[in-house]
């Protein structure tokens, strides 16, 4: 059932007092408090629920956890924790007095991440507003926007082959220990030393020995298969919840180092690509690919998000450039003049080619364009930050829908805390004023 709207309270306690008492309302926590419209949120979000049953929790406390959590780069667990001794997070999400424990479960982030779903963007897009209200973002700067994709890495440990044996071995039997179904071995300790003993020969560089260990699970991992399918046969129920498990086990055992085509990279994350980055430090990264587009121009408060979107299958970047362009210009209400791309997105599929710049073109770039064109590397640093301060760097989130959620919400954490920094700005410019004004110093003011 639809939560109960947020009703805040002005009467006061005779033994608590009220947050808006005892915090600084100056503070750019409670500004941007005020700034968001969570309105506008909860009746976005309101087709989700139903008619009948209990009461949901405020739309604005999990909104606002969701947002402090990517803002300043926690976890779900470390969002809650700080909650209870933040009197600005409780603030921000809507609490009218002190609360000494956390009123819900943790657990909550996970249900309202997969019930937003498709609805995560109009965070991004409340962001945008916000900062446009706010003066840190300006009109004209979404006309003309820099295109660029990065890698989002899984939290997956690097794919070896013995160790992606192992994995599939240890997870068959938890998967056999939770259905009930009895073994006539589980091989879990034998192929724990021999995953073992692999990583320590091919460090040493004696391949004969480590192809030895590997053939040694492959075949462990085969016997444990077969069993698990003699065991289960004829039982409908349970041979479908091992269906899946069952083909990523078999695939993970026939696949080979060299081979080409589809591979497996992790048991329990079979969703991970192996994607191509050509850089010395990381010839190649496992996770998803992610496209961000942001301004071009510098605004006020500096580069803003206006789009960012997970791409599982890891598509070729110039067929993506169409989707993209019009999920931006859906955003952000505002028709896109010029897009400002790599050299990986030649051939792209652009609905105005004419109105895209690709890295190095030298055809029709002079002038202002030759300078925007010079621009189109600002985005890279703005990656940085994102995968540094944000959740870019690593998804820790379950599946593609775990990946998508992922790159939204750490574009909205990023634009929110430029927006947090902006007003950091104004009000030290507004004290400044204050403090310099002829009012405030009594050798200028003529009266005195």
């Amino acid at each position: 059932m639809r939560p109960k709207k947020h009703e805040a309270t002005r009467e006061g306690d005779l033994f608590r007092a009220r947050l808006d008492q005892i915090i600084n309302t100056k503070h750019e926590l409670v500004q941007l408090a005020g700034k968001i419209d969570w309105a506008w949120i909860d009746a976005e979000i309101a087709p989700l629920y139903s008619d009948k049953g209990r009461p949901g929790i405020e739309s604005r406390f999990v909104i606002g956890l969701l947002l402090l959590k990517h803002m300043f780069g926690l976890s779900d667990e470390g969002v809650c924790e700080r909650w209870v001794y933040d009197p600005y997070f409780q603030y921000f999400t809507g609490e009218t007095f002190f609360q000494h424990s956390f009123p819900h479960e943790r657990s909550d982030l996970s249900h309202w991440r997969k019930r937003l779903g498709d609805k995560l963007d109009l965070l991004l897009a409340e962001s945008l507003r916000v900062a446009h209200t706010s003066g840190a973002l300006r009109t004209r700067d979404l006309a003309r926007i820099t295109v660029d994709t990065t890698v989002q890495p899984k939290h997956i440990a690097f794919p070896t082959v013995a160790r992606l044996l192992h994995a599939a071995i240890k997870g068959l039997n938890r998967l056999a220990r939770r259905h009930g179904v009895r073994l006539r071995q589980s091989y879990v300790r034998v192929t724990q030393r021999a995953a073992m003993m692999a990583g320590r020969y091919a460090h040493a560089k004696q391949f004969k020995r480590h192809h030895r260990e590997v053939r040694f699970l492959r075949t462990r991992l085969g016997r444990l298969i077969r069993d698990i399918r003699r065991k289960i046969a004829g039982h409908e129920p349970v041979e479908a919840a091992f269906e899946s498990p069952l083909s990523r086990a078999s695939q993970i055992r026939s696949q080979r180092q060299r081979q080409r085509g589809w591979k497996l990279y992790s048991f329990h994350a079979p969703e991970v690509e192996c994607i191509g980055k050509g850089k010395a430090r990381a010839p190649y990264e496992f996770g998803v690919k992610v496209s961000i587009v942001t301004t071009n121009a510098r605004a006020p408060g500096g580069q803003f998000v206006l789009h960012a979107a997970a791409l599982p299958g890891n598509p070729y970047d110039g067929h993506t450039l169409r989707a993209v362009i019009e999920d931006t210009q859906r955003l952000t209400g505002r028709e896109i003049e010029r897009v400002y791309v790599d050299k990986g997105y030649r051939g792209h599929d652009a609905p105005k080619p004419r109105s895209v710049f690709i890295s190095g073109q030298k055809r029709g770039v002079f002038g202002a364009i030759k300078r925007e064109l010079r621009r189109r590397s600002a985005v890279e640093p703005l990656i940085g930050h994102m995968k540094e301060q944000g959740h870019l760097g690593r998804c820790y989130l379950k599946g593609h829908a775990g990946d998508a959620a992922n790159a939204i919400l750490t574009a909205a954490g990023y634009n929110f805390r430029r927006i947090l920094a902006w007003l950091r700005i104004l009000l030290c410019l507004i004290l400044a004023a204050m403090t310099t004004s002829p009012h405030s110093n009594p050798t200028l003011n003529p009266a005195s």
